[in-house]
Parts: structure tokens; sequence; C-alpha cells
């Protein structure tokens, strides 16, 4: 492949930094998990956004977390249509392959998607809405939410579509049958949290109160 070029050299050396130190020090765990496969106890849908990393956030050693990030740690409802599904593709292979415990969706705060998402639902993204726009086609999910928000300004708003993100995704996992029966028999439960990222804290969805609240 022509367009294919060599990878940086920060990125060499840090490889290299990598393999002297924590690889060496910990050869025997690794060799352990290429030889013994993986056995995550949760699987966690989280957004791209490079300021997000729940592997240090929940302290998890390798091979603890099943880990699929997209544009804004959305879930689509279930639609076996034939086309390429990643994100649904991932929740299969997690379910019925590696039979995770948990899925754990985690929004955060200042989603760039969600806050396309709200741009484009109040008419000041136009791109967005052109068929074209890979990112706004994915962001439909969350359309929803958005016309649920309560008043307030902008700020306030787009905090609440950001947990409108997280509880949609919980809501479209149960229209997964494979995960739908999981679920009801007690082989799988569902949580849904938030990441405020400046302060450090994580709340939790409470489906009775339909509340998120500090763990």
């Amino acid at each position: 492949m022509q367009h294919a070029r060599p990878l940086p050299a920060y990125l060499v050396n840090r490889y290299h930094g990598w393999k002297a130190t924590t690889y060496a020090e910990n050869r025997g765990w690794y060799r352990r998990l290429a030889e013994d496969g993986q056995h995550p106890r949760s699987m966690i849908i989280a957004c791209c956004d490079s300021r997000v990393n729940v592997i240090s956030i929940f302290e998890a050693d390798q091979g603890e977390f099943f880990v699929h990030r997209n544009i804004a740690n959305m879930v689509p409802p279930y639609n076996p249509d034939g086309h390429h599904h990643g994100t649904s593709a991932a929740i299969e292979y997690a379910i019925t392959g590696l039979k995770v415990a948990q899925i754990i969706v985690m929004g955060h705060s200042g989603c760039g998607g969600v806050e396309g998402c709200y741009n484009m639902c109040a008419g000041h993204a136009p791109e967005l809405d052109d068929a074209s726009s890979f990112v706004g086609r994915w962001m439909d999910i969350l359309r929803p939410g958005f016309a649920d928000l309560p008043d307030g300004d902008d700020a306030s708003r787009k905090r609440a579509l950001e947990k409108a993100s997280v509880v949609i995704s919980l809501e479209n996992l149960m229209t997964f049958p494979f995960v739908k029966s999981a679920v009801e028999a007690e082989r799988v439960s569902l949580h849904g949290l938030w990441n405020d990222i400046g302060e450090g804290i994580v709340e939790a969805y409470d489906a009775t109160s339909g509340a998120f609240k500090p763990i």
C-alpha cells in the first residue's frame, strides 16, 4: 500500500521504552494472556474521545475489559439488515462469545459527538444533516434525546444530552434478543455511567429515579 508511511519516531521510541520496561518486567503475564486468550469480566462501550480512558479510571488489568469505542458511546437499535455494523458486532461477540457479566455504557463531559447532534437538531449544523455525513447519520440515534431535553441554557442542555446518550444506548441494548435474554436470565447486567473529565467524577444511572448519581 503506497500511502502507508513509516511510524513517527516518537512512537517508535515509546514502544522501545515499553518493551524494555513494562513488558520485560511482566513478560510472564503477557505470555499467559497470549496463550490463554481473553476472558474479560465486562464490556465497556465508551466514546472515541482521546481524553476518556476507562482502563485508567478503574485501574483495570490488561485483559479485564473488552472495550468498544465509537462516536458518543452510542448503541444503535438492533437491525440485522446484512450491512456493516461494528458496534452491534462487538456487542454480539461480547455476549455470545466472551460471555461477559456486565455491559457498561460510559458517556462523558464535553462530548463533541453529542454537541454535534445538539447543533444538528437545533438547525445550526446543516453539514451534519447531509445524507453523506457519517457522523450525522450516526448521531441520528440520539435525536429522540434532543426532543426530550428540559428547558435551560445550551450548556445544561448539552450535558443533559450527554447523559441521554447513555440512557438511549441502554434502551437500545435491550432491543438485541441475545442481550435481552441474557439480562432476563441474570447472566448479564447493564450499567450506565457519565464521567466529568475535569472534575474526575463518575456518576451512575439509577433506573428507579431516572437520574445520574455520583458513585
